[in-house]
Formats: C-alpha cells, structure tokens, sequence
C-alpha cells in the first residue's frame, strides 16, 4: 500500500503526463481537422460514432457533445454494426471511427461496407499508417508518447487525447454552423440551463386581472386593499393603463412617517413615480438579474407604449427554478 505523499505523487504524475499529450495535440489542429470539420458539415444526415473498448466509451460521450452543440449525431458499437445496426448507417451519413492502434478488426471488418455505401469516413488514431487511417477520407492523429498507466497498458491518456479532440472537433462545428445559446437550450429543455435560455418574462408574470392597479386619485386606504388582495406585495398605479408609478411596502414605511389620513391622501403623491420595468419577450433570467441588481422584488410589464402587461414577482422567478 502506498503511503500519502507517494499517493498523491502519482496522481499528479497521471495529470502532467494527461496535461502534457493534450498539449501535444494542438500541432495536429491543423488543415487535416478544417477538412474534417468541412465534410461534416456538408453531410445532409448524421455523425455516426464508433469504437471498441475504451474507445468506444468516449465515442459515446463524443456523440453525445454533437448531437447537444448541433451536429446529429449517435454512437453505433462496431460489433453490433456487424450482427445488424449497419442498417442504423445511411449513405447521407458520416462515420467517426475512434481506434488508437488504428487496426481493431471490429472496425476494419466495416470497411468495404462503408466503402459501398460510399460514406465519408473520418478517423481518430495514434497511427496514421494504420488501416483505418489509410482508408480514412480525413485522419485525425491522436496519438500519445506514453500512457498514463504506469504500465503505459491501460488506455488513459491515449484516450483523454482522442476526448479533447473529439470536443475540439464539436465546438468547431457549432462555430462553423452559428449554433447560438438558444439553439443549446432547445437541446436541454428539462435542464436548469434551458430553464434560463428558453423562459421568458411573458411564462411567469401575472397578468390581466391579476395584475394590482389602482388609479392616481385612489386613497392609501384603496391602495392597501388592492395590494392585499392581489398577494404581491405592491400595486402599479395606471392612467389609462399607463403606468405612472409603484406603490411598494417601502413606500409605505416612507409615507406613515408623516401620519398621512389612509382615506384621503392620494396615492399618486406617496408613489414611486415611474418604477423599473421590463418587456414581457425578456428572458426570465435577464428580469432576475435586474431584480438582483436594484434590490427589488417585483417589475411591471410594459409595451412599448408604457402600457401595463403583467407584473413579475421575484417568488415566480424562485419557483420556475432559474434562480
């Protein structure tokens, strides 16, 4: 059993050793990956991952990164393809072969199909003598000095490099094709991070006659019962649905400073004149941000005419799961 230091020794010699054929793979981003990049954007089907072994466990996740930033895409076990999934494979495709030897038979024993089916054939290895790469219409070289694993047996660092490749080969086909961050959240619509690029304002204000308004010539006595009423904490103070200003708990504190008559002072003289508003198309996300930066907790609705829509409550934003 090793001791801590010798412990901790070795987990930092399996990062620098990772770190280091990362590094060593950026000489190869070079017009060999542009070729790559350019025929899969052109395919008119999907990317078709494959690769045995350890390979085949990152060609999962590979296709896994293309297919959420923009490129369909889906991971077929070479062995499998064999006993039947080659149907899964079109001629519009494109295949990713993923081999560090560049000569595992599972993938070789797929050549002349692919072949026949006249399919780009692009290949990730250590070996660009290899079969696959030789067969290949683009290789990527991914190979590594030394393995990771004492031992230099056990796929590691050989396989962190053919990942890094894969994820470099994705982000320059998101960039290639203008996939946007709303494009990402369409893919990842149940996640916390679709949530803030897909919900909007308009998804979680109150509106129509549960909006609390009341009018500038209203009594403080009225305001307090419309704001009790509607539950929010405030009530917007309209002319003709224009919005004039707010009326918040704060300023009430301000107001009952002076022992103002609730019955006959105006509200349109203890208001907040005008109040931070937002569009209802805003992102619910960006209407949290304001909220966040001004210490408030609520926002009113407007058009583009000033006209009140709804008001946003910082307990809706809470509750839409974003925050």
């Amino acid at each position: 059993m090793l001791n801590k230091d010798a412990i901790i020794a070795s987990g930092q010699r399996t990062l620098r050793m990772e770190t280091e054929a990362v590094g060593a793979l950026i000489p190869h981003i070079d017009g060999h990956f542009a070729d790559a990049c350019e025929k899969l954007v052109d395919i008119e089907g999907r990317v078709i991952v494959t690769g045995m072994g350890k390979s085949g466990h990152i060609g999962n996740k590979i296709a896994a990164t293309l297919a959420s930033t923009g490129t369909p895409s889906f991971f077929v076990h070479p062995a499998e393809a064999s006993h039947g999934d080659m149907g899964m494979i079109t001629s519009k495709d494109a295949v990713l072969a993923l081999s560090n030897s560049g000569n595992t038979p599972e993938l070789l024993t797929l050549l002349p199909l692919l072949k026949r089916l006249d399919i780009t054939l692009i290949s990730m290895t250590g070996n660009p003598l290899s079969t696959l790469a030789q067969a290949s219409d683009v290789h990527l070289y991914t190979g590594v000095d030394t393995e990771a694993c004492p031992l230099d047996l056990a796929p590691t660092s050989s396989t962190t490099a053919t990942l890094v490749m894969g994820d470099a080969l994705a982000i320059a086909l998101l960039e290639c094709r203008g996939f946007s961050a709303e494009d990402f959240a369409f893919s990842h619509p149940g996640g916390a991070l679709g949530r803030k690029l897909l919900l909007k304002v308009e998804d979680v204000m109150v509106a129509g006659a549960s909006i609390p308004s009341v009018s500038p010539e209203a009594s403080l006595a009225d305001a307090l019962m419309e704001i009790t009423a509607k539950g929010l904490g405030m009530t917007t103070v309209l002319d003709n649905q224009v919005l004039q200003g707010i009326f918040t708990d704060g300023d009430l504190r301000r107001a009952l400073e002076d022992r103002p008559d609730i019955n006959s002072a105006k509200i349109e003289h203890l208001m907040s004149r005008g109040g931070k508003t937002v569009s209802k198309g805003m992102l619910a996300a960006e209407a949290l941000g304001v909220m966040e930066q001004h210490s408030i907790s609520t926002l009113v609705v407007v058009d583009d005419n000033e006209c009140v829509e709804g008001v946003i409550h910082l307990l809706a934003l809470l509750k839409s799961g974003i925050a």
